[in-house]
């Protein structure tokens, strides 16, 4: 539903979906703003909205089990802590 609410929006490439969160990309203050009012303003229109339970301009997001940044997209620490801390079998009755 949120797909065709914003596909407009989406289709510029600033504005990604994925069940019920939205995610904004933008340079500035002033378009990130601009386009924050849009999307509030076409979600209202169909659905009910409670904008105090939204981040808003937050520079790092957790998203499906990874981090995105300005600086690109990594693994969650705790994940790569499991990974690096994983036990190392030395008998094949371990494995």
């Amino acid at each position: 539903m949120i797909d065709k609410l914003l596909r407009d929006l989406i289709d510029t490439g600033k504005v990604e979906s994925f069940i019920y969160n939205v995610m904004v990309e933008i340079e500035s203050e002033e378009k990130y703003n601009k386009l924050v009012k849009e999307i509030l303003r076409k979600m209202e229109e169909n659905l009910y909205v409670k904008p105090e339970k939204y981040k808003w301009k937050v520079g790092e997001v957790d998203f499906l089990r990874v981090v995105i940044k300005p600086e690109g997209i990594k693994m969650e620490e705790e994940k790569v802590k499991a990974i690096l801390n994983w036990p190392v079998s030395k008998l094949v009755k371990e494995i």
